[in-house]
């Protein structure tokens, strides 16, 4: 299993993940780890249908997610992890899933926090997860889209 992209996203799978993200992601399967979209039949299935066709998918919790990477159901796959939050993925890395790259995209939270970018901001509580997160070994950049020059996440907040 290897984690071949992860990003910090308030609208998961959509138009720029897809056109822009999912081609360099060089990856077999999207996961999409998010609480409220995994227990909502409804926006689950709209966000399938979002899927572009060869790529298997996974929408799921994350206690589901932790409890399938514990148990290795994903051996031998390349994922792109898609979630709102950063304390999604220091949960993973606390279970030894490695991530050697984490983009933070666009936020819920806009106006409101650190700012990041103009499409993200994290509150002070994020920040930290965000410090644990890098601590832990992964690399932290803001880039909302491909064409946008990265900025390392440890040059705005310290």
């Amino acid at each position: 299993m290897k984690i071949t992209m992860a990003r910090i996203d308030n609208r998961l799978l959509h138009g720029i993940v897809i056109a822009q993200y999912l081609p360099q992601a060089d990856c077999q399967r999207i996961m999409v780890i998010d609480d409220e979209v995994a227990n909502n039949p409804k926006k689950k299935e709209m966000m399938m249908f979002a899927k572009p066709d060869g790529y298997a998918a996974s929408i799921i919790p994350l206690a589901k997610a932790l409890e399938n990477f514990k148990n290795n159901k994903y051996e031998g796959q390349r994922i792109f992890i898609l979630a709102k939050t950063p304390q999604v993925f220091a949960a993973l890395l606390e279970i030894g899933v490695p991530i050697p790259e984490l983009i933070i995209g666009a936020t819920d939270r806009l106006n409101e926090g650190i700012k990041l970018s103009n499409r993200a901001y994290i509150s002070e509580e994020e920040a930290d997860v965000c410090r644990h997160i890098q601590q832990m070994g992964t690399r932290i950049i803001v880039q909302h889209a491909p064409s946008v020059t990265p900025v390392e996440l440890s040059k705005i907040i310290h």
